[in-house]
């Protein structure tokens, strides 16, 4: 069973994260599966927009606990394979040469704001919850860095970064991750109305106003593709260390990490 449910109506594609049970968790097999979607929604002319969401209550609560048990136990070189993978998927969904929308139905953390970051609008709920809490476990929120830093810019990423502190709706909204904040029961009409303004622009010209705005932001491809290895090898780097072991294992025990106590 995919871990992705791909559907269309009309012009509009829907991308749904379906695993409700561990909040739209990232493990192997969504990342694959992920990935795969967007690549054939690239290729697919008769598409014109992209909603991305998650199944249930939430949007993607970042990395699954037993995907991050495996990789607590990995050598550095799997880590490194496991965090390019990750990599490519941003970067996949950055650089798709169509609009995209994230439809944010509930927390999104880690994993789940890079995915935020790389959409071109988001509109959240307004009892959203987010964080970038990758330093309560010793690590660093390494491959979504680039994404998350044009999103919202230096002086925000380095707060949230170092603070790994949970913010709402009206934060993220303030902070420019997401353009839009709605009542729940307005979400999806939120949704409607920005396909309805996305089907007003010639595709040929959106394709080129998206990948003019990431050129003059400073992104391509091609630059992307060298950042994300030397991040992906710092992650893998750290998940390996003293300090990133005791605390992936403080957490998957649900105790606290070494500098806490």
């Amino acid at each position: 069973m995919s871990a992705v449910e791909l559907t269309r109506e009309g012009s509009t594609a829907r991308l749904v994260m379906n695993r409700p049970e561990v909040h739209n968790a990232f493990d192997d097999g969504l990342i694959a599966d992920l990935t795969a979607a967007i690549d054939e929604l690239d290729r697919d002319d008769s598409v014109r927009a992209v909603v991305l969401t998650g199944a249930g209550a939430n949007f993607s609560a970042g990395a699954d606990l037993h995907w991050m048990r495996g990789m607590a136990a990995a050598s550095e070189a799997d880590n490194l394979a496991d965090s390019l993978r990750l990599a490519t998927l941003m970067r996949r969904l950055q650089f798709l040469s169509k609009p995209t929308i994230a439809r944010i139905n509930g927390a999104a953390f880690g994993g789940g704001v890079g995915l935020i970051a790389c959409c071109d609008i988001a509109v959240a709920v307004d009892g959203a919850r987010f964080a970038l809490s990758e330093v309560k476990l010793g690590l660093v929120p390494a491959v979504i860095s680039p994404y998350v830093v044009a999103a919202i810019g230096l002086r925000q990423s380095r707060r949230l970064f170092l603070t790994g502190e949970i913010f709402d709706s009206a934060a993220a909204l303030a902070h420019g991750l997401v353009h839009e904040v709605v009542p729940g029961n307005d979400l999806d009409g939120a949704v409607d109305r920005l396909v309805g303004l996305l089907s007003k622009g010639g595709p040929a010209a959106q394709r080129e106003a998206k990948s003019l705005a990431l050129s003059m932001g400073g992104q391509s491809p091609e630059a992307m593709e060298k950042t994300d290895a030397v991040n992906a090898a710092l992650i893998a780097k750290l998940r390996v260390s003293a300090e990133g072991q005791d605390g992936l294992s403080a957490f998957l025990d649900k105790a606290s990490p070494s500098w806490l106590r």
